[in-house]
């Protein structure tokens, strides 16, 4: 079975890939979004088979493939508690994204590439969480890199999406190095790649230390640092955070699978993987818990004042990969896991929800053209409700010994904040809380925005574009027609001070809606054919129920640990602290998020003008977080122009003016040199070759006598 569950999608992916137009969208589509359903509905019954506490960890070898000294390299699929989560959560969320994408894409030429490329993703990932050691893993963690590069610029006639590709693929190439180091390290310190052999030897490494960069530290530290660069990079957090926001450049679809339920969480997964390692390293861990909240705080903030409905969403993503990480500093696996799985329920939903919005507003991706579409596009509408509510956290806290009930995020959201101020780590429980408020407010500004107040669509280009065509005044410009997520203002993304001063003031991007012309302008949307909308309702049940039913198994002391068997290190004294925290601390994520619901509402809602105002009196504040903290400004003047530099001088310096000068033109210029010389004796008059043959019989007898004496 799990045989069939990996490799169905590679043979759809082969079967696309090389048929493409030879066999058409049409049989592209069913083979790649067949092989994704058959491998979800293979996936469920592992899920809960381990659920029901009937199954064991087992391990299924495929082949042999590296044998080198005491090097062994079996490549074997593994499957236990931990694995069948991400096998559910890959597999069902791909399936969807599969059949939305028939409605979402169905306009583009290339679809049996592009389907292609979801199903190769999806393996890869597939092989990221089987895997039994840790060269496997890493041929999974680079494959779903390549899969991403090659999702993210599929519309490589877009020079925006080829430079989001290229971003995505440079910046996650520093984060493998750091896991490439850790694996070369685990390796030498443990002699093995084997993880159950590493995880079994963990402990008896504590108190040992290993010589790097030219001093001695603990080796469990050093290793699990240098794997968590690795996470670091997959999972987009600060510091290496840069190229999530930008992957927004590929199709929605893409931001669904990728960066919201899979490919980011690959990080979360390898450190629950080897959280036994982790274990063994408090340094480690409060560095993870302390890069996991900074993130969390980071992207939460940066998300207040954007106005793509897409990199909203991005950067909320990065937060919630930030929950995802410091509970796992807190050493709540569980919880981390716990979050991940409702996670790529409501994030997917939201991204697929803001695709359908997308769908219906001819491809206008800025909230500010928005407004008033809750009765144009109902079903969408109550889908990104759904997702809303979800990632927001609504719920009735548990008092009093009730069992809490709530959307997905309200179970997982609120353990993590619980287990942080369980485990001590009081500070962390605190940035959890603030974000709670903040992810509150800036997923209302988006509702608020979208679906009520006064319709601004006159003002869009895009839309102007479509009565333009409506009209009977087409075009040949076939890149734009399928160009879905393509955005008239690039520049606003990638300089928002060139785009304050083409487009408005600051103000207007704050608020989002003001100064601009309100109205129509004769446009109407439609709502997303049945393809887009049966993937929505069924992650809205997901983003409905999956917390509530699945809790239990992920955090519960007891239930918890029937369930990991040993998958995870599970803590269940802390798990047991966690239930007995003071009520106000599990109020707390309900009231932040109820103020964050308030002030979004006085906001966008009764206050209109409150943004303006408030961007006007804090407008260093404001240009801060629109520049995203600098990050992209600074790398740029650290990294990415003196790369350059360095290119410009090693090609004319180097290349031009040193090897080609001395090497290729040179030697074309001895040649050329030597052959006007030659052609000067090519006369046509023998006294000149009998004096050139003197000269050369004259040299022969001075060299021979020479050589003689």
């Amino acid at each position: 079975m799990i045989l069939l569950i990996v490799f169905l999608p590679l043979l759809a992916s082969i079967v696309a890939g090389f048929g493409n137009r030879a066999i058409g969208a049409g049989p592209a589509k069913i083979v790649t979004t067949g092989a994704l359903f058959v491998s979800a509905a293979l996936s469920w019954p592992i899920f809960l088979g381990y659920l029901s506490g009937a199954s064991v960890a087992t391990v299924t070898p495929v082949l042999d493939f590296i044998q080198s000294g005491t090097m062994n390299v079996a490549w074997s699929l593994r499957v236990d508690s931990l694995t069948a989560v991400m096998l559910v959560v890959i597999t069902s969320v791909s399936a969807l994204v599969h059949l939305y994408s028939w409605g979402y894409m169905s306009e583009d030429p290339d679809q049996p590439r592009f389907f292609a490329y979801l199903c190769l993703f999806t393996f890869a990932m597939l092989m990221l969480v089987t895997a039994n050691n840790l060269v496997q893993m890493f041929f999974g963690w680079e494959g779903v890199g390549l899969a991403s590069y090659l999702l993210i610029g599929f519309w490589f006639r877009k020079p925006s999406a080829n430079a989001a590709a290229i971003k995505a693929f440079v910046v996650n190439r520093v984060g493998d190095l750091g896991f490439m180091l850790g694996i070369f390290g685990t390796y030498l310190v443990f002699g093995t790649v084997s993880i159950p052999e590493i995880l079994a030897a963990a402990p008896g490494m504590t108190g040992s230390t290993i010589g790097f960069l030219g001093s001695r530290f603990d080796t469990m530290t050093v290793l699990c640092l240098l794997l968590f660069v690795g996470a670091m990079g997959k999972s987009a957090q600060l510091g290496l955070h840069t190229w999530l926001p930008d992957a927004m450049e590929g199709p929605t679809p893409v931001s669904a699978l990728i960066h919201a339920a899979t490919m980011v969480t690959a990080g979360v997964f390898m450190v629950c993987r080897l959280s036994p390692m982790f274990e063994q390293s408090p340094f480690a861990l409060h560095l993870i818990m302390g890069i996991g909240a900074a993130t969390c705080l980071f992207a939460a903030t940066v998300a207040l004042v954007q106005t793509d409905i897409k990199r909203v969403i991005a950067y909320s993503t990065c937060s919630q990969l930030g929950y995802m990480f410091f509970a796992a500093g807190v050493g709540a696996y569980g919880a981390a896991m716990f979050h991940l799985f409702t996670h790529a329920f409501f994030k997917a939903l939201l991204f697929l929800g803001a695709g359908s919005v997308i769908h219906a507003m001819h491809h206008e991706q800025d909230m500010r053209f928005y407004g008033g579409l809750r009765k144009k596009i109902p079903l969408t509408f109550w889908a990104m409700m759904m997702g809303t509510l979800a990632i927001t956290g609504v719920g009735i806290p548990g008092i009093f010994g009730n069992t809490p009930f709530g959307f997905a995020g309200f179970h997982s959201k609120d353990a993590i904040i619980e287990v942080s101020w369980a485990a001590g780590e009081g500070g962390t429980w605190f940035v959890g809380v603030l974000v709670a408020l903040l992810t509150s407010f800036y997923s209302w500004r988006l509702m608020f925005l979208t679906f009520w107040g006064t319709p601004r669509w006159a003002a869009s280009e895009h839309i102007q574009h479509a009565l333009h065509d409506a009209h009977g005044h087409g075009h040949d410009d076939h890149a734009h027609d399928h160009a879905h997520d393509a955005h008239h203002a690039d520049d606003h993304h990638a300089n928002p001070a060139k785009a304050e001063d083409a487009g408005g003031t600051p103000s207007t991007h704050a608020a989002g809606q003001h100064d601009l012309p309100a109205g129509t302008g004769g446009y109407h949307p439609h709502e997303s054919p049945l393809p887009m909308l049966i993937p929505l309702l069924l992650l809205s049940i997901g983003a409905v129920l999956a917390g509530f039913v699945f809790h239990g198994y992920f955090i519960e002391p007891e239930a918890g640990e029937r369930y990991w068997k040993g998958a995870i290190a599970f803590r269940e004294e802390l798990m047991h602290h966690m239930h007995g925290v003071p009520l106000m601390v599990k109020l707390s994520a309900t009231i932040a998020m109820l103020l964050g619901l308030f002030g979004a509402w006085v906001a966008y809602i009764r206050s209109p003008s409150l943004p303006t105002s408030v961007s006007e009196h804090f407008r260093i504040l404001y240009r801060f977080l629109l520049h995203k903290w600098y990050f992209d400004e600074l790398y740029h003047l650290l990294f990415v122009r003196p790369a350059f530099a360095i290119g410009r001088l090693l090609w004319h310096r180097g290349d031009e003016q040193t090897i080609n000068r001395f090497g290729p033109d040179g030697s074309a210029w001895a040649v050329q040199l030597g052959s006007r010389v030659a052609n000067r004796f090519q006369t046509g008059y023998l006294y000149t070759y009998a004096f050139v043959m003197l000269i050369g019989l004259t040299a022969a007898v001075t060299w021979a006598i020479g050589l003689y004496k």
